[in-house]
């Protein structure tokens, strides 16, 4: 497995500027895996679109300072800079000081996750682990684990073993299955 992520930067997405930025304690200790219960993303042009709408619906209609998640996946693979590696997001009541939030673009209470989100997930994982924002021992939950809700919904929960499965690879730095 390719052990770095390639990252569309909010910049090349076309992110407006967050209100404020706060820092994580630490490196993550959890990783907390949402859906975006939208309609899935075709293509990196669509993927831009939809998290530019995503980021307004976010700071204008929630009043947060940024999108709340700290990436976000594309259908096709694509990972999309949130809020980013070391800063805070506004992803998981009670737990975003010590935690990560990653969202796969779509409703998977419908749609089942594609072989490359899993994949590109995976990569990004290591690729914290290894640059030291993600702790080697970090713990992988689904956000309906840590709230009342059914995010991220029943095919992508079903999928979490998927991840959970190649944690231990991260810890040993070695390269691990899809």
């Amino acid at each position: 497995m390719k052990q770095t992520a390639n990252i569309v930067s909010r910049q090349q997405w076309g992110a407006a500027a967050p209100k404020q930025k706060e820092s994580l304690e630490g490196p993550a200790k959890k990783v907390v895996i949402h859906h975006t219960a939208l309609q899935s993303c075709k293509g990196l042009s669509e993927g831009k679109d939809r998290l530019r709408s995503i980021q307004r619906l976010h700071m204008k209609e929630r009043h947060f300072d940024d999108i709340g998640y700290n990436f976000l996946i594309g259908g096709d693979g694509s990972v999309f800079e949130g809020r980013g590696w070391g800063v805070m997001g506004a992803h998981t009541k009670g737990h975003n000081r010590d935690s990560l939030g990653i969202a796969f673009m779509g409703n998977f209470n419908n749609d089942t996750p594609s072989k490359e989100a899993i994949l590109s997930v995976k990569q990004l994982l290591m690729s914290g682990v290894l640059e030291g924002f993600i702790e080697p021992q970090f713990v992988l939950y689904g956000h309906r684990d840590l709230g009342t809700t059914e995010c991220p919904g029943k095919n992508l929960y079903a999928a979490l073993s998927k991840l959970r499965s190649s944690r231990k690879h991260f810890r040993e730095g070695q390269e691990g299955d899809v």
